[in-house]
């Protein structure tokens, strides 16, 4: 089974299109999936859509009637998956935004790496022919300078990316060596998807990267990522244990 697992908040102008997209691409694909939606607290019609897809898809909706956040949403619906799968050890599963600026055709390759022997696949940002928006460049090219080693350690060159399939034996032994129901990830934003690599790393025998292109032409809102928070959040990483606990070292 592949759990295709989105966190949104006030995504209703993306979101059904996404999850279409996505039908069209598995289906093709010929694998068994579930899709799995987090509605963080949305106030547009983002609930009304997840509804009617509900009745034609492989979909599942889980809800937070409160704001939680990026990282929240994201763990959640991690263990979410951990907990529904029956073999971790061939259920795989993935991770993206549901803003529509990843397209879901690179969902097969990172599958297809796993099923291939791959524990961990990340998505690695391909920039050569894109010109991302400002904040999220300014961040990418200073990530390096303020994570230090703890970024050039990473087991991936992009560790900040969000797109990843996750073989779920890792997920089950990276939460289950975590503090128990209670939140493992400290972040509320970007540094997340470090914080989850950290975790997740150690216990995948084999770890490989997926190039990927962003879909800024079919943006339909500004983004909400901040450069300034999302910098102060990754410094505030690097002091954590975390760092020591993956790379062997401080920083």
């Amino acid at each position: 089974m592949i759990y295709i697992s989105i966190p949104v908040h006030s995504e209703a102008r993306t979101i059904g299109i996404l999850l279409w997209k996505i039908r069209k691409v598995m289906r093709e694909f010929g694998r068994d999936y579930e899709i799995v939606v987090l509605d963080d607290a949305s106030t547009d019609d983002t609930a009304e859509v997840l509804k009617r897809y509900e009745r034609t898809l492989p979909l599942r909706v889980l809800r937070s009637e409160v704001r939680i956040g990026y990282a929240a949403a994201l763990e959640r619906l991690l263990r979410d998956a951990v907990e529904r799968s029956s073999y971790p050890k061939r259920d795989v599963v993935v991770t993206l935004q549901g803003d529509f600026t990843e397209n879901p055709d690179d969902l097969v390759p990172l599958v297809k790496a796993i099923e291939g022997g791959a524990d961990l696949v990340a998505g690695t940002l391909d920039t050569n022919d894109t010109i991302l928006p400002t904040p999220l460049r300014v961040s990418r090219w200073l990530a390096p300078f303020v994570l230090g080693r703890a970024f050039r350690k990473a087991p991936v060159s992009d560790p900040l990316s969000g797109l990843r399939a996750y073989r779920l034996v890792v997920l089950k032994k990276a939460f289950r060596e975590g503090p128990g129901e209670q939140a493992l990830l400290v972040s509320r934003g970007w540094g997340a998807n470090l914080e989850i690599l950290s975790r997740a790393a150690p216990h995948a025998r084999r770890i490989e990267e997926c190039p990927y292109r962003i879909r800024l032409n079919n943006r339909e809102r500004e983004s909400r990522f901040q450069a300034k928070g999302a910098l102060k959040e990754l410094i505030s990483l690097r002091r954590t244990r975390w760092v020591e606990a993956v790379h062997g070292e401080g920083t």
